[in-house]
């Protein structure tokens, strides 16, 4: 039993300094998306698509290559410090100047909602759309695309 009571303590106290407060919840997700980054790596296929377009193809695939995985790399460790210090304030984005607070991708897709059943109430009818792929980097073909 007595090793319950800490655990116990730490859990009310957290508890209390998350609960009814909409910042933690907001610096917690944008924590959360902002560590997905590293396997999502929406700011590296942009920063090859805009140095490709405006610079041309070489610094695309070298420069853009280099920036992109810069950005990447602080955009996760900037969601990492969100996640573990989200219940303590301030809580709006850090490192503003240097990456946008949300997440980016190219500006030649922009991915939809995945297919599930949650969002999709015809399912079980077979009539589904969405993302055909979308565990695959840059899949565009979308079923049902109006």
């Amino acid at each position: 039993m007595r090793n319950v009571m800490p655990f116990l303590a730490l859990t009310v106290i957290a508890a209390l300094f998350t609960a009814g407060c909409a910042g933690p919840e907001e610096k917690f997700g944008r924590g959360m998306r902002n560590t997905w980054e590293v396997v999502r790596l929406g700011d590296m296929r942009r920063s090859i698509e805009q140095s490709a377009v405006f610079d041309g193809p070489d610094y695309g695939y070298t420069t853009g290559f280099m920036r992109g995985l810069n950005h990447s790399i602080v955009r996760t460790g900037v969601g990492v410090y969100e996640v573990v210090t989200a219940p303590i304030p301030p809580y709006h984005p850090i490192l503003t100047r240097y990456i946008s607070p949300e997440p980016t991708g190219p500006e030649s897709y922009k991915p939809g909602r995945i297919s599930a059943e949650l969002f999709d109430t015809d399912t079980y009818m077979g009539f589904s759309g969405g993302d055909v792929a979308p565990f695959i980097p840059g899949s565009r073909f979308r079923v049902f695309d109006n």
